[in-house]
């Protein structure tokens, strides 16, 4: 029984809210990325097919790279956390007793009495020594490890409905509004995504929505100054 119901105790939960910070942030990727290419493109021209081309590239390529970037660098930790996994294993069918008193030791740093921390080490030795020890000695669940095809779907999925934002923001309104209109939604977009990573995080979001919101602002500043010059140039 949770003694604290407003509070979460689920094992699960500190994963889930990585999981979902990874989203929003993945998510604010897209909204950038996507608006500083068609803010830029649109700096240059006004024609809506190329805009709408640079948009939709600029939104594939960005998925790719992100799905690829993150499905690499979660199958390396996974091989990593595998192979440590495997390693504790094994140490626990070689030294048995050096582990027992390992997992006594660890227990005593954390503050109990030596013969509480044996009491503690003996019983989860005996219930799942290799839990216990994949647990307090490498702070990992052998049964939680990271999926390296769910984390670049994820990004993929992210970092797409990011980058819809700007993309359709560039596209609906009219020739002669639709910059305008795409800073407004993309530093709303923004703002909120800041806000949301924050609360998640445990931060103040105020903060986090003020340097989103002014780095968003400036980074398309630049790339529709850019764009502008450049279609001045070749022009």
């Amino acid at each position: 029984m949770n003694p604290h119901p407003g509070e979460p105790h689920d094992t699960g939960l500190s994963g889930r809210l990585n999981r979902l910070r990874a989203g929003v942030l993945g998510a604010n990727d897209g909204i950038v990325s996507t608006a500083g290419l068609v803010i830029g493109v649109a700096g240059a021209t006004t024609a809506t097919g190329p805009i709408a081309t640079a948009g939709v590239a600029g939104l594939v390529a960005g998925a790719v790279s992100m799905a690829l970037g993150e499905y690499v660098s979660v199958s390396s930790q996974r091989d990593t956390e595998r192979a440590l996994l495997d390693k504790e294993r094994d140490e626990l069918a070689r030294f048995p007793e050096q582990e027992l008193e390992e997992l006594a030791a660890l227990y005593e740093a954390k503050g109990l009495s030596p013969d509480t921390a044996g009491l503690v080490a003996r019983e989860l030795t005996e219930r799942d020594a290799f839990a216990a020890h994949a647990d307090i000695e490498l702070h990992l669940d052998p049964a939680e490890l990271a999926s390296p095809g769910q984390a670049a779907v994820a990004s993929a999925v992210s970092f797409t409905a990011g980058s819809l934002l700007p993309l359709g923001a560039i596209l609906l309104p009219p020739p002669g509004i639709r910059v305008a209109a795409t800073f407004l939604v993309v530093l709303l977009a923004l703002a909120a995504t800041g806000y949301l990573s924050a609360r998640l995080g445990g931060a103040r979001p105020g903060r986090a929505v003020a340097r989103l919101v002014l780095g968003g602002a400036a980074g398309m500043a630049v790339t529709y100054g850019v764009g502008t010059l450049a279609g001045a140039a070749v022009g």
